[in-house]
């Protein structure tokens, strides 16, 4: 009686563990499953299941720094989108003479905010095209009044990153459009 007990559990241990490497199978080509082609040079039949874990391993790190990286891009524009609008209420309380211009340059992109009275008429296409001419493409522009003020907001990406845009040269030639 003895010795069926230990057959049988032997086989129970077995069984179990066979079960667990069907399972771990499974579980690894799922995670493989998830991961984006490209990062497969041969197939995916090629590769251990070692190697594809090695693989899993440093997408999820490479996403994991991407998103850090995201997000301290996020808290960082944040930041000075709070000083912009704390600037632009403190300019407004102070009295600032209009119109103002400010640029801000965050490498690839320039934020380009433009405040003026009602009376002031200059032509917005003229600011865009000050944009163009000195290397920047404009995203987007938006506008808003509040009171007697007008807020131009613009936003244009560098078009070629290593020649870049010089903003002095775009805030002069801004300044001297509006005026």
């Amino acid at each position: 009686m003895k010795k069926r007990n230990s057959e049988s559990s032997k086989l129970d241990r077995k069984t179990v563990e066979r079960n667990r490497r069907i399972h771990m199978k499974d579980l690894c080509f799922k995670l493989a499953s998830l991961l984006p082609p490209h990062l497969f040079k041969p197939s995916k039949d090629m590769l251990s299941q070692q190697d594809q874990l090695e693989l899993a391993a440093s997408y999820i790190k490479q996403l994991r720094e991407r998103v850090e990286g995201l997000r301290r891009v996020k808290e960082e524009q944040a930041v000075t989108k709070t000083r912009t609008s704390s600037s632009v209420m403190t300019s407004m309380m102070i009295g600032l003479r209009l119109p103002v211009v400010e640029l801000r340059d965050f490498g690839s992109t320039i934020e380009v905010v433009l405040i003026s009275g009602l009376n002031k008429n200059f032509m917005f296409y003229e600011v865009i095209n000050v944009l163009s001419e000195e290397g920047a493409e404009v995203v987007s522009a938006c506008y808003s009044t509040v009171g007697d003020k007008v807020f131009h907001t613009i936003h244009a990406q560098v078009r070629i990153s290593r020649v870049g845009v010089e903003t002095s040269r775009v805030c002069e030639r801004l300044q001297d459009l509006i005026c």
